[in-house]
């Protein structure tokens, strides 16, 4: 059985899901993919639907009623995945901003570099962004240099979607308690990852914004972010995370 699954959350990417499941697919390195999408209008599952016939016994659906946020959309996936017994599993985006050119980068991390998380990181060597604008670059370089200051753990990229996980990471983590759904599940994955003592890499990435579909930031999500951070940080301090 094949080793690593890639999750790939979808709501309207039917602009760009063909092209990034025949990206992954075509690695050097054989992945499976899960697309797990929000009954997307666009018919974005429809799609993926007629690709499996070509991609038979790697590419999946799991294509749920309505659209329940990020967060909810990788926690489904990892359960998937832990039930079919991946060693590796990977949080991926549908837009290309996550190049499949570098799952190979974090799987090698992991199997050959023994982190047990390993994060597609955009900082770690300088700011790598692509297409953004300063305004975008500077609110996300500043949330995770807020993270850090809050939290303590020592990581560049806490916001970063792109990472791979070790089987024995969400064994452990209690997936069912997993609180915020926009990108402060990012936040909330990695600290829940730092505070069970695994250890945790970052391999540098350069990210490159969407060009085709439309991005699902809002306010609320960066609201959620901002106090998501303080509320993880006072749970652990009452050894309640």
């Amino acid at each position: 059985m094949n080793d690593s699954v890639v999750i790939i959350p979808t709501y309207n990417e039917i602009e760009n899901i063909e092209r990034i499941i025949r990206a992954v697919l075509s690695q050097h390195k054989p992945f499976h993919v899960l697309i797990v999408d929000d009954n997307s209008p666009d018919h974005t599952a429809k799609k993926v639907v007629q690709l499996q016939d070509e991609f038979q016994g790697r590419l999946f659906l799991e294509n749920r009623t309505k659209k329940a946020g990020l967060g909810t959309a990788y926690v489904h996936g990892f359960k998937w995945a832990l039930q079919r017994h991946y060693d590796f599993i990977f949080e991926m985006d549908a837009d290309f901003s996550h190049n499949p050119n570098d799952l190979e980068k974090l799987y090698d991390a992991c199997h050959f570099g023994g982190a047990d998380l390993a994060i597609g990181s955009r900082y770690v060597t300088g700011v790598n962004v692509v297409n953004w604008p300063l305004s975008r670059v500077l609110m996300s370089y500043f949330a995770s240099v807020y993270v850090k200051f809050i939290t303590g753990m020592q990581i560049h990229d806490a916001t970063a979607g792109f990472v791979c996980y070790k089987r024995k990471v969400l064994e452990v983590i209690d997936l069912d308690k997993i609180k915020f759904v926009g990108y402060a599940f990012q936040i909330e994955m990695k600290y829940r990852t730092f505070c069970k003592k695994f250890e945790i890499a970052e391999v540098p990435i350069i990210f490159t914004d969407r060009t085709k579909g439309v991005s699902k930031m809002s306010n609320a999500i960066i609201k959620e972010a901002i106090f998501g951070v303080i509320s993880l940080r006072i749970k652990k301090v009452f050894n309640s995370l």
